[in-house]
C-alpha cells in the first residue's frame, strides 16, 4: 500500500524520498506490519500487541536538547532540565535522522491531534520506521475523524523518529549516542539513539508545556476525572509510582485522562487520546479497568510472555521494571469523550512517601499548595547494589520537571491564579508508607486511599476535623469514612516514636534544602509555608 503523489510530495518537503510510505494505517494493519517486520513482536492472549523498545526501556532526560534561539531563549528554563543546543547541531541531527529514514524500505506516518479543545489543539505528524511506534502514537494522540484527516493540511509540529540510528557523539553538545532534540522555531523534534516510545509522547507534552502558558493556560502533569452527573472535575498531580493512573481509573467518576491536561478559560481538557499505564504487578483484582483495557488495539511494552498461551507475566521484570501498557482512552468504559470538563473543585497532590512520615491526607492552604506544587515531592526505595536500604527523596518541580519549558514559577503563578479564581480545595495525599519507613512499615492500602478520594469528591473532607502537623504545618485530617482513625496520624502508627521524629526531621530538611533553588522566584508567604527547620 503506497502513498499518493500528494503524500509523497509532502514527505519530499522534509527531504524524505522513500517510495513506500504507509500513512495513518488502522491498528489491524499496524499489527500485521509489526508481526511481519519487527523481530520479537507478538500478540498477547488479551489481543494487545507486544513490542520491545530495545536497549532503552525508559526516557533519557539527560539527552534532551532544546535549540537556543533568540525568539524563545528568554522563555526557557535553562539548566538541569533543558539543555541548550545550537541550530547547527539540530540541523546535523535532523539530517542524520532523515538520512537514516531514507534507507528504510517502509516508513509510517501518523497524523493526529494534541489537545481536545478545538481552539488550542495542535496538529502533530510522526514519521517513523517502526509500526510499533506508529501504533503507539495512534493510541496516545487524539485520532482524527476521516473528515479531519482529509483536511489535516500542514502539521503544527513534526517528529522525526529515527531512534534505531545513533547520534554522532562528536556533534557539538552531544553527550551520548542518544539525542532528543526540539526546535520551537522550526516546529520539529528529532529522536536518535533510543527506541523507547515514551520519548515521543513526552516530547509532545513538552511542546504543549511551552505553547499553553504563552496563551495564559496552565499545562499540567496530572490525571483528571469528572463528576458523573455534574460538570465539575478534580485533578491528581503525582510523579511516576504515586498512583496517578490507578486512582484516576475510578468507576464512580468519568475519566478525562491519566497524565497530561490543560486548565483553560472554560475548564480542563486532556492533551492525549490514550493512557500509558505502568504494567508491573498489574492484576484484574486491583486495577480491573486498566487490566481489561489492554486488549486488541493496545500496546504492551517490554513485558514477558510465556511460549505456550502468550500469557503476560506482569510480575516478571527481567526486561525492565518500567513495563507499560498504552491503550485508547475509550477502552476505559467510564471515559468522558470528548475529554473535556468544567473547572476543578479539588486538586490532589499525590506523594509516595517511603519515609512514612506524611499523613494519608492533609488539607493545604493556598501558600502551602504553592510550596508543595513547586517542590513536587515523592520518594523512591533505594537500590541495594551498594547496600543502601533507606528511601531516597525525589523532588520534581510542578510534579513534572523533566517536561517543563518555562521556569516553575510560571506554572505556579498560573496555578495560584486559577485556584483563587475558582476557590479550589487542595489536598496532600500520601500513597506511600505508614508505621515506619520502607522495610519497617507497610504501604497504605489502596482501598484506604480510594476512600479518602471518595470523601474528597463527596465534600465530606472539606468539613472534617483537622489538627496541625508540628513539623510540616499542614492540616492533618483526623476523620475519614471507612479509614481507620489510627493511621491518619502518622506518629501513632510508629512503635518507635524517636525514630519517627528523626525521620520527620530528616524529610523536613530535604524539603528545605530542595526549595532553596526556588526561593528567589517566590513570595515570603510561600517560602514560609514549608516545614520547620529541623
Amino acid at each position: 500500500m503506497k502513498t499518493t503523489n500528494r503524500q509523497q510530495l509532502d514527505l519530499k518537503a522534509y527531504g524524505i524520498t522513500v517510495g513506500d510510505v504507509r500513512r495513518n494505517l488502522a491498528p489491524a494493519q499496524l499489527y500485521e506490519e509489526a508481526i511481519r517486520r519487527e523481530p520479537g513482536s507478538s500478540i498477547a492472549e488479551s489481543g494487545a500487541l507486544v513490542a520491545y523498545s530495545g536497549v532503552k526501556t525508559g526516557r533519557s532526560p539527560q539527552d534532551k536538547r532544546i535549540v537556543k534561539h533568540p525568539d524563545s531563549e528568554k522563555d526557557v528554563w535553562w539548566g538541569a532540565v533543558n539543555f541548550p543546543m545550537d541550530e547547527q547541531g539540530f540541523h546535523i541531527n535532523r539530517e542524520r535522522a532523515i538520512d537514516y529514514l531514507n534507507t528504510c524500505e517502509q516508513l509510517y506516518v501518523v497524523d493526529a491531534f494534541a489537545g481536545w479543545h478545538p481552539q488550542h489543539r495542535q496538529k502533530i505528524r510522526i514519521i517513523c520506521s517502526r509500526p510499533y511506534h506508529a501504533l503507539f502514537m495512534h493510541t496516545m494522540l487524539i485520532r482524527p475523524t476521516r473528515a479531519e484527516l482529509a483536511t489535516f493540511g500542514e502539521p503544527d509540529y513534526v517528529i522525526f523518529n529515527a531512534g534505531r540510528f545513533p547520534a554522532n557523539r562528536l556533534t557539538t553538545g552531544m553527550t551520548s549516542k542518544t539525542s532528543i532534540d526540539l526546535s520551537f522555531e522550526e516546529r520539529q523534534m528529532v529522536i536518535l539513539g533510543t527506541e523507547y516510545a515514551g520519548e515521543m509522547k513526552k516530547g509532545v507534552f513538552t511542546i504543549m508545556n511551552y505553547l499553553m502558558p504563552k496563551r495564559g493556560l496552565l499545562s499540567m502533569h496530572c490525571s483528571a476525572t469528572a463528576d458523573a452527573q455534574l460538570p465539575h472535575s478534580s485533578v491528581l498531580f503525582g510523579l511516576s509510582g504515586t498512583g496517578k493512573t490507578t486512582l484516576s481509573a475510578d468507576p464512580k467518576r468519568r475519566l478525562i485522562g491519566d497524565d497530561e491536561h490543560v486548565w483553560g478559560e472554560d475548564g480542563i481538557f486532556n492533551i492525549e487520546g490514550g493512557c500509558y499505564a505502568k504494567a508491573v504487578d498489574l492484576t484484574p483484582e486491583n486495577e480491573p479497568d486498566i487490566f481489561h483495557a489492554l486488549r486488541f488495539g493496545s500496546v504492551l511494552e517490554n513485558v514477558v510472555l510465556d511460549n505456550e498461551g502468550h500469557h503476560v507475566d506482569f510480575h516478571d521484570t527481567s526486561i525492565t521494571q518500567n513495563t507499560r501498557g498504552a491503550y485508547p482512552i475509550e477502552f476505559i468504559k467510564n471515559a468522558k469523550v470528548p475529554c473535556v470538563a468544567g473547572h476543578p473543585t479539588d486538586i490532589m497532590f499525590l506523594t509516595c512517601d517511603a519515609f512514612g512520615v506524611l499523613p494519608p491526607v492533609a488539607k493545604l492552604t493556598p501558600e502551602q499548595a504553592m510550596y508543595h506544587f513547586i517542590s513536587g515531592y515523592t520518594a523512591k526505595v533505594a537500590g541495594t547494589e551498594m547496600g543502601v536500604t533507606e528511601p531516597s527523596a525525589t523532588f520534581s518541580a510542578c510534579f513534572g520537571a523533566p517536561f517543563l519549558v518555562w521556569h516553575p514559577a510560571k506554572y505556579a503563578e498560573l496555578l495560584a491564579e486559577k485556584m483563587k479564581q475558582h476557590q479550589v480545595n487542595v489536598w496532600l495525599i500520601n500513597t506511600g508508607w505508614s508505621g515506619g519507613s520502607h522495610g519497617v512499615g507497610a504501604r497504605i492500602k489502596l482501598k484506604f486511599t480510594r476512600a479518602i478520594i471518595d470523601a474528597i469528591h463527596a465534600g465530606t473532607l472539606a468539613k472534617a476535623p483537622t489538627q496541625p502537623d508540628p513539623i510540616f504545618g499542614i492540616q492533618v485530617v483526623t476523620e475519614v469514612p471507612q479509614v481507620p482513625a489510627e493511621i491518619l496520624i502518622p506518629e501513632h502508627t510508629w512503635a518507635d516514636k524517636a525514630a519517627f521524629a528523626a525521620a520527620a526531621r530528616k524529610l523536613a530538611g530535604l524539603f528545605n534544602a530542595n526549595f532553596k533553588k526556588f526561593e528567589s522566584g517566590t513570595t515570603p508567604q510561600v517560602k514560609g509555608a514549608g516545614p520547620l527547620s529541623p
